[in-house]
């Protein structure tokens, strides 16, 4: 880093001032002119979106050795470290705007394989990969095992970023170069987490471990670690199949370096088909974990305000034994695999976990609000998308002194990409289900997905889709294909 600090410093100053200020300006012109979002009707979140985008870019990593701190640059909470933020928040606003980015954090986690399989190893795991929770090199940097080491769902939402990647950017090198090398080793890991109970009617279980939700660690059976280790598993066992059959020489590789057996990847299919994945009898939800419906709620309308967050507060055993959130967790599963889930499941899940959720974690207000947004909550999830949007600008968790909240900044822009424009991208094809908020005259934004340009554009009167560059593409507007050429935008009337 020293070397690499020095030679930049050494460029700067043989290129000038104005040499280097020109290549910025090109570089935030370029930026703003593919990632901007413009709204009308509200200046002040204008300003958010915009602070916000601006954090993300001048923070994040592009060289493929570098990732994005939880704080960016901004101040030294987490001490600079990265976590699970960068696959599940980050990720996807340079996927879409930034593909070349979002190819160097991957690169990242690439790099640190080596320290990955070190770290199964110290877990006990006599193969496979599993990445720290926070680092900075690749070693785990985590203090507190029960909110840190015990969240083993990291594998599995670095497997999801990559299994995004590969389906919306159409970058067809990174799997075979990289990524099924990450996804395969790292997969490796539930079968020695969970294992196949004769109680559960032969269901696939997962134990000891910790989901989203930190008010709640170490458990049998999170339901989001089970939900995303299932699609992992799946994954896996399909990224196998398709290099041996597309690439015998990648897969050759990638079976030599991790010394892949010829029936790993029918275990992981079989495992991921009996994944135990419960709906509460009684109340129609899926429960958090085995115990968790079992416990008290927290009175959370009865706690004193100034005694949020929990964590700061009360004895982690106290949170522990409560049936309480600190952020999102089932509902995160329910946006991630969205397509496994009735729209009704949604509500139900929603309607239950959002009363019992602190919201203590930056985490959490996005992902409430893009879910309101899609199972018709406009207000509720209007509510959540202000929470996250302007957060560090009005320091609305009284802590942004000590760094901005990235994860949180990124949020803002999935809030309303995926909340109010209902962007999904189920196995690679962009579904859209766009509202206009109810005071907003407009808002207007573009994406990036398989090598195409598509800008969109929200207003009274209805939607625009419009092909800014690339060749013609099919995307999906409240379940209706529609054909995209550059020469014919179009245009959706109101209802």
């Amino acid at each position: 880093m020293l070397d690499t600090a020095a030679e930049a410093l050494a460029a700067a100053r043989d290129a000038g001032f104005d040499a280097l200020a020109a290549e910025q300006k090109r570089f935030l012109d370029d930026f703003w002119a593919e990632a901007d979002i413009v709204l009308d009707g509200d200046p002040a979140l204008q300003q958010g979106i915009r602070f916000n985008l601006f954090h993300l870019l001048q923070s994040v990593g592009r060289d493929g050795k570098t990732n994005i701190a939880a704080k960016g640059l901004t101040g030294e909470g987490y001490e600079g470290h990265y976590f699970w933020d960068t696959e599940i928040y980050i990720f996807p606003v340079f996927l879409y705007t930034r593909p070349e980015i979002a190819r160097k954090l991957l690169e990242f986690r690439y790099a640190l394989l080596p320290h990955a399989r070190a770290r199964a190893r110290q877990m006990g795991h006599a193969s496979g990969a599993l990445y720290p929770w926070r680092t900075i090199a690749g070693e785990e940097c985590s203090a507190y095992f029960p909110a840190g080491s015990a969240q083993y769902h990291i594998n599995a939402d670095i497997a999801y970023a990559i299994k995004l990647y590969d389906e919306v950017s159409g970058d067809p090198t990174f799997l075979r170069e990289a990524g099924a090398e990450i996804v395969m080793d790292t997969a490796r890991i539930w079968l020695g987490l969970g294992r196949f109970v004769d109680r559960l009617g032969g269901r696939f279980g997962i134990y000891e471990v910790t989901g989203p939700d930190e008010y709640t660690a170490c458990v049998n059976n999170n339901y989001y670690t089970n939900a995303m280790a299932q699609m992992h598993l799946a994954f896996a066992a399909d990224v196998a199949e398709r290099l041996r059959r597309d690439h015998p020489a990648d897969f050759a590789r990638i079976v030599a370096a991790i010394g892949l057996g010829p029936d790993e990847p029918a275990a992981w299919r079989a495992a991921a088909e009996a994944m135990y994945l419960p709906v509460d009898e009684v109340l129609g939800i899926h429960p958090q974990d085995d115990s968790f419906l079992e416990k008290p709620a927290w009175d959370i309308a009865q706690t004193p305000a100034e005694n949020f967050p929990l964590l700061l507060h009360y004895h982690p055993l106290v949170i522990y034994r409560h049936r309480v959130l600190k952020q999102a967790d089932v509902v995160l599963a329910l946006l991630l695999l969205g397509d496994r889930f009735t729209l009704e499941e949604k509500k139900r899940d929603y309607d239950y976990y959002e009363p019992l959720t602190t919201h203590d974690s930056s985490l959490s207000s996005c992902i409430y609000s893009i879910l309101a947004s899609e199972i018709g909550y406009h207000d509720q999830a209007y509510a959540f998308f202000m929470e996250t949007a302007r957060m560090d600008l009005d320091n609305k968790h009284g802590n942004t002194p000590y760094g901005a909240h990235l994860a949180a900044m990124a949020g803002a822009w999935l809030s309303l990409v995926y909340g109010f424009a209902g962007l999904r991208a189920f196995n690679g094809t962009l579904r859209f289900a766009p509202y206009l908020p109810g005071h907003w005259s407009h808002y207007r934004f573009m994406v990036r997905a398989q090598g195409r340009q598509l800008e969109i554009n929200v207003d009274g009167s209805g939607v625009t889709y419009r092909l800014r560059s690339g060749e013609a593409l099919t995307v999906l507007h409240h379940d209706r294909a529609v054909m995209l050429t550059a020469e014919q935008p179009e245009t959706f009337i109101a209802d």
